[in-house]
């Protein structure tokens, strides 16, 4: 409150309470999408799985309660902090045959 740096020791018990509201909203954004899916894809995901990509993917057991939500196998990617920059650098130095792959979202 003063400005002065405080150290503090904060229990792995409150740091997952405090990320239980955002673990929520992820579950339910996932199961959104899980819904929207069409068939085709959703054959893949059911074979293959959910696999966690970027920092979020880091989180301690965020795949074990995807997988509990969902129902579905759940893994972490390979180097989660850098393949989705690195996989979005393949797809733009091979556009023509990845196009299929691609999605935009028209406004």
């Amino acid at each position: 409150m003063n400005g002065v740096p405080k150290e503090l020791i904060i229990s792995q018990r409150q740091i997952a309470e405090s990320l239980a509201e955002p673990v929520g909203q992820i579950i339910e954004a996932v199961k959104t999408a899980l819904e929207q899916t069409p068939p085709e894809l959703a054959a893949d995901i059911v074979d293959k799985g959910i696999v966690l990509t970027g920092g979020g993917a880091l989180l301690g057991n965020l795949d074990n309660v995807l997988r509990h939500a969902t129902g579905l196998p759940v893994s972490i990617g390979d180097e989660p902090l850098s393949c989705v920059a690195l996989g979005t650098g393949r797809v733009l130095e091979d556009r023509k045959t990845l196009k299929n792959v691609l999605y935009s979202q028209s406004d």
